[in-house]
């Protein structure tokens, strides 16, 4: 994979300061890509585009939460101003929430779980819609999920319920956008990996067993570069 194969595109990552998100950030940044890093955490934020500018890279930071009104129709018209066109957005922010019985789900941490899960994807899937449709050559659209959203687990119904309607949308707007536009979406399930996420809804798991998150960050990467069907879903084992 050459070390300019993604020189002159443009990538947004939502949830940028750490884990999956950081590491997806560096590993385009590192083949040429400029990439724009979103995150609430604006100290994490300058730790990653530092990192990235010290690599030989380039980056612009956003910091903002994705869930507060009309932040990411602001994000995307700074974008427009900046930019001709988005060539690749990976949605990766997402909240996890307590892990509880159907009957013990509390209905505001559940809205806020949708809110962030489903319909701050929703919005920047329209806010970011117009510049992904200019990218020469096709945008990449890669959305993280969870197997919890295909199989349903005990006391995950939550996030669960969340990711399945992430990837329904996901997959819809790529099916809306399949005959007419060069816009591509993907689905990835990182699956058992290095994260704080992880760490929360496992916590007395060995976080030494699990892969790092730049394993799966190789993977999005890959499909970036060399492109994929409509619909296309792989797990990272």
């Amino acid at each position: 994979m050459s070390e300019t194969s993604l020189s002159g595109k443009v990538a947004l990552v939502t949830g940028a300061s750490r884990g999956i998100g950081a590491a997806t950030a560096k590993a385009l940044a590192a083949r040429g890509a400029h990439v724009i890093l979103t995150a609430r955490t604006a100290g994490a934020l300058e730790e990653v585009e530092e990192a990235i500018h010290q690599a030989g890279g380039t980056a612009t930071i956003a910091p903002m939460d994705l869930t507060e009104k009309d932040s990411i129709a602001r994000l995307a018209a700074a974008v427009a101003e900046r930019w001709p066109a988005l060539d690749i957005l990976v949605l990766n922010a997402a909240m996890l929430g307590s892990l509880a019985a159907v009957p013990a789900i509390d209905s505001k941490e559940f809205a806020q779980v949708l809110t962030l899960n489903v319909s701050a994807q929703a919005a920047l899937l329209t806010s970011f819609d117009p510049l992904l449709r200019k990218a020469e050559g096709g945008a990449r659209v890669i959305g993280l999920t969870s197997s919890v959203g295909r199989n349903p687990r005990a006391y995950w119904a939550a996030y669960g319920a969340s990711k399945a309607a992430f990837e329904t949308l996901l997959l819809a707007y790529g099916e809306e956008v399949r005959h007419i536009t060069g816009i591509r979406v993907a689905i990835v399930d990182p699956g058992a990996t290095r994260t704080k996420m992880r760490e929360r809804a496992f916590p007395g798991e060995d976080p030494q067993s699990l892969k790092p998150p730049e394993a799966v960050a190789e993977r999005i990467l890959a499909l970036a570069v060399n492109g994929f069907e409509v619909g296309h879903f792989e797990r990272v084992d």
